[in-house]
């Protein structure tokens, strides 16, 4: 059997002389041994990494770009904290996102808030701190940012949000840019139109430029390129003189080894080059699971297995689709390693189940694995994004801790929570 691929994996992942996988300089057999499992391990150099490759491919070929962190990806304190000091601003749906930013003083200016159906309280939250654009998704956004703005005497820069028409060619689930969709402002029907005429006339608001965003994760250029033309020429159908365009994220990253993304630089260019004899706009790009998707990595324990003579044999993990809904959801894909064996030469190919009262709760299926038993520790790569913020405490079972590594040190940046967390909210 040929030696495990780790090319999924973080930055300089490495085996050890006992066989296991090592992150961040970290024997992950140790760290789930010190930490318990499920568990989130994170590597701080990847993810500086990430967020240098995205600045440096898009400032590059167009100076005046801005990366912004799609929050929802995944964002807690830690994170947030390394996405300031690598000049990376952040883009926040929700309150609970803003206040993150404001635990580590995030600079204001550095913050664009978005969101279908943003809240009273979400915004005043918002221009209570000064952030530096609130994306208008809808007219409802446009009556009740104008009021709230217009009640603090505030100005508040903004970015309209329009659907291109065009079809990411990625899952209906995440696709976000065509005409049937609950975001944005639809440039085919005229909606795109009338919100321009209307932003302009609002009180308490600065049209300063458009945005859009297609869905996630995709793996094509053209796309891009189409969307970004679209919606040029309907700025200047419309005569909106652009201050900033945002093409949004959705950047594609490997989840498995046959997946094969454009690489940053690729990614980069498709974009700037619909900019190039435009009137130099600002540029905004918000990737999320292509900053921190490939710098995570999940750890389970194995448990039972179920053997189906003639069909297939299940193992069980102590994770699952309450730290990670994708597969169950989206029927996403990914590859996994047994970190305790990685030079092991007895395989047998098994479907991974989860803990959760589910059929549908099967982390990979029909996957070639060593052999392996009850206490045994699967990796699976490319982790970072959506599984901890999607997270849940279906069957009560208290979400997974999460653990920083570099340079041979890790460090928790999330406790596991405890039974006690479960049941604080609960009145007798």
């Amino acid at each position: 059997m040929s030696f495990p691929n780790v090319s999924l994996f973080p930055h300089a992942t490495e085996i050890n002389a006992q066989g296991n996988l090592v992150l961040g300089g970290c024997d992950t057999a140790q760290l789930a041994a010190e930490f318990g499992t499920p568990l989130y391990v994170f590597d701080e150099a990847t993810l500086r990494a990430r967020c240098r490759g995205f600045v440096e491919g898009f400032r590059e070929r167009y100076p005046d770009s801005t990366v912004i962190y799609a929050c929802k990806a995944f964002i807690n304190v830690a994170l947030a904290q390394i996405l300031k000091e690598e000049d990376v601003g952040l883009d926040v749906v929700s309150g609970g996102e803003l206040a993150v930013a404001q635990r580590v003083d995030f600079p204001p200016e550095k913050i664009y808030s978005h969101g279908s159906n943003k809240s009273r309280h979400e915004l005043e939250m918002a221009l209570d701190y000064g952030i530096g654009r609130v994306v208008v998704d809808n007219f409802h956004d446009v009556d009740l940012l104008g009021e709230v703005a217009s009640k603090r005497g505030m100005i508040q820069d903004i970015l309209l949000r329009v659907s291109p028409g065009i079809d990411p060619h990625t899952h209906a689930y995440t696709t976000t840019g065509v005409l049937d969709s609950k975001f944005g402002f639809s440039i085919q029907t005229g909606q795109a139109k009338e919100a321009v005429e209307k932003a302009m006339k609002a009180k308490g608001m600065n049209l300063v430029g458009l945005h859009f965003h297609l869905g996630s994760p995709i793996f094509d250029l053209e796309p891009y390129t189409r969307a970004m033309e679209v919606t040029l020429d309907f700025a200047s159908q419309v005569g909106l003189p652009l201050q900033e365009i945002s093409p949004g994220g959705g950047f594609a990253i490997s989840y498995t080894r046959d997946q094969q993304p454009p690489s940053v630089e690729a990614y980069a260019e498709a974009i700037v080059s619909t900019l190039r004899g435009q009137n130099n706009p600002r540029l905004i790009v918000e990737p999320g699971r292509a900053i921190v998707g490939p710098a995570g990595v999940a750890l389970y324990s194995v448990g039972a297995s179920k053997d189906v003579l003639g069909v297939r044999k299940y193992v069980s993990i102590d994770g699952g689709m309450g730290d990670n809904i994708r597969p169950a959801l989206y029927q996403a894909q990914y590859e996994a390693v047994i970190a305790n064996k990685m030079v092991e030469e007895e395989w047998e190919t098994v479907s991974v189940a989860g803990r959760y009262c589910e059929s549908g709760d099967v982390l990979l299926r029909d996957v070639l694995f060593p052999r392996m038993g009850p206490g045994d520790i699967l990796a699976v790569p490319a982790a970072g994004a959506y599984a901890p913020s999607m997270a849940s405490n279906y069957n009560l079972v208290p979400r997974p801790a999460i653990v920083m590594v570099k340079g041979g040190q890790a460090r928790l940046i999330r406790r596991r929570e405890t039974y006690e967390d479960l049941m604080r909210n609960d009145l007798a």
